[in-house]
């Protein structure tokens, strides 16, 4: 699906849990004469409606959201609205990000360091039918396919809806990890790892980091 004709603006919907960061979006991309902003969502599920609602060319959205999160609401825009380009704008460039997007059906995957300029050329481009990544997102993605792990594979899925890199760092937490040795280790940011902490926790019922250690020796993960 393009943009409605020739010199006709590419329609999009804008989707991200934060205020401040939708509303600067909406108003970068939204005075660009090729871009016509035509929603934003704080959630997965207000970008479905809207999606529904206003047919967009394009989405942009954020991949931790509330309600619904980026990756299922990826997911769910693929097989609904096939039509609609999905590039993902996020903080999170680590391989199992990366990858979940792109096999729930992203076609494009930007940080959010990249200019409203170069947002705008991937959302054309996505809706042209092309994949755009960024520096940091390539050199992720080529690291993840050159290096498989088989193991990986081979392994149980990890409980409580656990993601493998969630069971990976509390892991390391079992083992008695900070959060900037783990975000060394992993080379990942400090906020990165944070947030995958509050998840961890979340899903595990675990009110601190004695409760997540005592959940990971229960689960044998460590």
């Amino acid at each position: 699906m393009t943009s409605g004709g020739a010199g006709s603006p590419l329609r999009i919907v804008i989707a991200d849990d934060q205020a401040s960061v939708r509303e600067g979006l909406v108003l970068l991309l939204g005075g660009l004469p090729d871009i016509e902003v035509v929603g934003a969502a704080a959630d997965g599920e207000q970008a479905l409606a809207l999606v529904a609602e206003r047919k967009p060319d394009a989405i942009l959205l954020d991949l931790h959201m509330p309600v619904l999160d980026g990756i299922g609401a990826t997911r769910r825009l693929a097989a609904e609205h096939p039509g609609v380009a999905i590039v993902v704008l996020t903080t999170y460039a680590d391989d199992s990000s990366v990858l979940d997007a792109l096999h729930a059906g992203a076609r494009s995957y930007l940080t959010k360091d990249a200019g409203h300029k170069d947002i705008a050329q991937a959302l054309h481009a996505a809706a042209g039918g092309l994949t755009v990544f960024d520096p940091r997102v390539h050199a992720t993605l080529l690291a993840a396919t050159a290096a498989p792990r088989p193991q990986a594979s081979a392994a149980p899925p990890p409980p409580d809806g656990l993601t493998q890199r969630e069971a990976e760092i509390l892991a390391l937490i079992a083992r008695g990890m900070t959060n900037p040795e783990i975000a060394a280790q992993l080379f990942l940011s400090n906020h990165t790892i944070k947030t995958h902490i509050s998840r961890i926790f979340a899903k595990t019922g675990s009110r601190d980091r004695a409760a997540a250690i005592g959940y990971a020796h229960r689960h044998n993960i460590g």
